[in-house]
């Protein structure tokens, strides 16, 4: 299909595709949507950036009547609380022409606000598993006339220990119901997940999680340690018309913050972090401010390397080597997009070394190696993690002193003593003693008399 119309979508959602500027659909928005339209199950196992969000949203809006009943009709549920907004968001696009009512419920927000706006009323729920079994379970939220659900980047749900939420959540919905799900990989925990609450789901798949995107240049650097690459970024963002719009991955929240603090003696306000120990609203502040070009850099650790969906960036810089391979393919499908040219660049140590090749053998392809500038420092300072070790073992015992002499001696006369028992029971052995027989009750009369 060469153009939207050739979908014979409602006029309504024509009207809000042509007002987004959208002319082609992309291959898993035309391969999902007949088959969304007829009703049955679907697993859907895209690449991230390819446009899985308007791939489900088109043909349920398409099918979506006016109604004024209390209880939602479609379940959307994303692995984050930056998914939720966005999708949200997505939604109140195409439904710009349309009567169809949208609320996105998430944790690290008051319950009691979104629980009043549940309570009036909503076509679509956009949530997180946690937040939405909240809500079920404070009978807030019912499921009953659920008609459709969506599970979005459900492999990264499950990496984050949602699987009993949503088996339990499985478990309320209605029989009768589709079931739609999107995977960037495709793991033995989805497949167990599908096999158990799907009925012969349509497999739709444009491309598997190791397949390069052509439009992504890749290039990386070999570099020592932690500081040195701090370094090595600095240089690189110096050049502010070649880097206009940069998102940095880090490994974890103490390497975001870390190398926040560098980067902000150097640029200052063009600099934001954002990780899940940072606020909500903080988070969704320096989202906005990114992508409206307020700041030029955003380093966050891999909560923003599914489905978040921000426009035109230049390098997605892999600061750390991911230890799984998928991982630096979603974190560079955030560059890219939409068919758009994108760089990604990756720095790795002698200790990523092995991590990287990995990534080289998923792809089938070499990452182009770029020689480390002479006119960056090479830094000798370490991180916590990166100091040496004292390769003696901790549980090492100490030898003892010989001048201190023996460490044993014989006890004397009074510890020697042993505690016989009670006086009252020795008195009573004496007296009685034990009767020969059994049975013999006068034995010991006799004895005593005798």
């Amino acid at each position: 299909m060469d153009s939207f119309k050739d979908f014979n979508i409602s006029n309504q959602l024509q009207y809000a595709i042509d007002d987004l500027g959208f002319e082609k659909p992309t291959p898993i928005q035309v391969k999902s949507f007949s088959v969304i339209l007829s009703g049955k199950d679907m697993v859907g196992i895209a690449q991230t950036g390819t446009g899985k969000t308007f791939a489900y949203l088109l043909p349920i809006l398409q099918e979506m009547k006016f109604s004024k009943q209390v209880h939602p009709r479609v379940l959307i549920m994303v692995p984050t609380r930056e998914l939720v907004l966005q999708v949200v968001e997505e939604v109140e696009k195409l439904s710009k022409y349309l009567n169809v009512r949208s609320i996105g419920v998430y944790g690290g927000a008051n319950i009691n606000t979104q629980r009043q706006a549940v309570a009036q009323g909503a076509d679509i729920i956009v949530a997180t598993p946690g937040r939405l079994y909240d809500l079920v379970l404070s009978r807030t939220l019912q499921l009953k006339s659920i008609k459709k659900l969506v599970i979005d980047e459900v492999d990264i749900m499950l990496d984050l220990g949602f699987r009993f939420q949503l088996i339990n959540i499985f478990e309320l919905l209605p029989e009768r119901r589709q079931n739609i799900m999107f995977s960037a990989t495709m793991t033995d925990d989805v497949n167990t997940l599908i096999q158990d609450f799907f009925i012969t789901p349509t497999t739709v798949s444009v491309a598997i999680s190791g397949t390069p995107l052509d439009n992504i240049s890749q290039y990386c650097y070999s570099v020592s340690n932690f500081y040195t690459k701090a370094n090595l970024l600095v240089h690189l963002l110096k050049n502010k018309e070649l880097y206009n719009k940069v998102l940095v991955f880090v490994s974890n929240k103490r390497s975001a913050d870390r190398l926040f603090e560098v980067l902000d003696e150097q640029f200052g306000y063009e600099i934001a972090v954002i990780h899940s120990n940072k606020t909500q609203n903080y988070r969704i502040r320096s989202i906005e401010n990114f992508n409206k070009g307020k700041t030029r850099v955003l380093v966050t650790t891999d909560v923003m390397a599914r489905g978040l969906h921000i426009g035109d960036i230049s390098h997605v810089v892999n600061f750390d080597t991911p230890s799984f391979p998928e991982n630096y393919m979603h974190r560079i499908g955030r560059t890219g997009r939409a068919e758009q040219e994108g760089t990604s660049l990756l720095f790795y140590t002698e200790k990523e070394q092995e991590a990287k090749e990995a990534i080289e053998v998923l792809m089938d392809m070499e990452i182009s190696r770029i020689d480390f500038p002479e006119e960056v420092e090479v830094s000798t300072r370490l991180t916590p993690n990166e100091q040496p070790r004292d390769d003696e073992p901790r549980s090492a015992y100490k030898k003892r002193d010989e001048s201190l002499g023996s460490g044993f001696h014989e006890k004397s006369d009074k510890n020697k003593k042993v505690n016989p028992g009670g006086s009252y029971r020795r008195l009573i052995a004496i007296k009685y003693k034990k009767p020969k027989t059994r049975g013999d009750k006068n034995y010991n009369k006799r004895n005593k008399k005798k």
